[in-house]
């Protein structure tokens, strides 16, 4: 379903990768590792349709994912290093408004249990820059306990400012979308607890 062919990226006229070529079919897990600056982010952002390679391309069910757009934007959660949340909005607020942008209608009910889920009962209306760190986080991931899910996530380092309780939370929602027949792009710098996963790949950078 997700196939990378011949990818190869730069950034400031350094080489990053060349000539990637694997495939993710359904219920697969990639885990791309490496150190900071192998270019893990931009590799995700390119998956996302985001960053365009140097050369080759990403295939989502067959096609480059730069022609497929809206239709692919609604098959796709991509949840970034920052949790990138509007501050003058609430929680709740803020999940309806990704909800928007990538074409879904997220309800109120939804989103508070969605939040509720995360850890974040009795937040849900207090605007997002009165959150910690970890709140914030927790706020951008709960997107992905909401029903009707996407088909394919791309975490760029999910687990960073989670404690051990949302740790096992994020670990959970990845395990079921996996045995739901999703696919799940991520980075982590943390041993997680995904180890059971079937179809796992890793990716060194």
């Amino acid at each position: 379903m997700l196939d990378l062919v011949g990818l190869e990226g730069t950034r400031g006229g350094r080489r990053l990768f060349a000539d990637l070529r694997l495939g993710v079919a359904a219920g697969g897990l990639l885990r791309v590792q490496g150190a900071n600056g192998s270019g893990k982010t931009s590799l995700l952002r390119m998956v996302c349709g985001l960053l365009a390679p140097t050369a080759g391309e990403v295939l989502w069910r067959g096609q480059a994912v730069t022609r497929l757009r809206e239709e692919f934007n609604r098959e796709l959660v991509y949840i970034g290093h920052a949790a990138a949340l509007k501050d003058e909005l609430t929680p709740i607020e803020n999940l309806e408004a990704a909800g928007a942008l990538g074409g879904a209608t997220v309800t109120r009910r939804d989103a508070a249990l969605a939040l509720a889920a995360a850890g974040l009962k009795g937040r849900e209306r207090v605007p997002a820059r009165a959150l910690s760190q970890g709140q914030r986080k927790r706020v951008a991931l709960a997107r992905l306990a909401l029903p009707a899910a996407p088909g394919l996530w791309v975490l760029d380092e999910p687990f960073n400012a989670l404690d051990t309780a949302a740790t096992a939370w994020l670990s959970d929602l990845i395990t079921s979308r996996l045995a739901a027949g999703g696919i799940v792009v991520l980075t982590s710098h943390q041993s997680v607890a995904l180890d059971g996963a079937a179809a796992q790949q890793v990716l060194s950078l």
